[in-house]
């Protein structure tokens, strides 16, 4: 439905499957196996976490964004995330939908230079699903540019959006 959205930003994605199904699929499993004994701090707890995960999930950054998701819930360490269904349907979400039907608002597909997820071989689709597409990099950047790049994340944002 897309006279339902005004305009369209994607980040750091194409409208094209993935191949990175398995790497993913690692992450997870290191998110899984993590242990935490009761009892500890916060602080203390991402630190162990961080340590278990760093042989799976080598980039710091990367570690760092997955264990926002780590919360206490009653004196334990838990995965905010449904890990189970990730893992259940990891190849659904790697996926992008088949539509043939463009959507025919302003779209902005923001990337990370220093990320592989939107690639000049994918151009063609984006052009041919999202005619009025503009597609800027932030320069060093990886893939979870908003927290790369914080300040240059916003400003490409609101430039795109329309002002108040």
């Amino acid at each position: 439905q897309p006279d339902l959205v005004e305009r369209l930003i994607s980040v750091d994605i194409s409208p094209v499957s993935t191949t990175l199904v398995s790497e993913f699929s690692a992450y997870i499993s290191a998110m899984k196996s993590v242990n935490i004994p009761a009892g500890l701090s916060r602080s203390a707890a991402r630190q162990l976490a961080d340590s278990q995960l760093s042989p799976a999930v080598q980039h710091p950054q990367l570690r760092q964004f997955l264990l926002t998701n780590l919360v206490e819930v009653e004196g334990r360490y838990v995965w905010r995330v449904n890990l189970e269904a990730i893992s259940h349907h990891l190849e659904d979400i790697m996926s992008f939908p088949v539509f043939h039907k463009p959507y025919p608002g302003p779209t902005l597909f923001l990337g990370g230079s220093n990320s592989p997820y939107i690639s000049s071989k994918d151009y063609p689709e984006i052009q041919r699903l999202f005619p009025r597409a503009d597609i800027q990099f932030i320069e060093g950047a990886g893939h979870i540019v908003h927290q790369d790049k914080f300040e240059e994340f916003i400003t490409a944002v609101l430039n795109f959006l329309p002002p108040p």
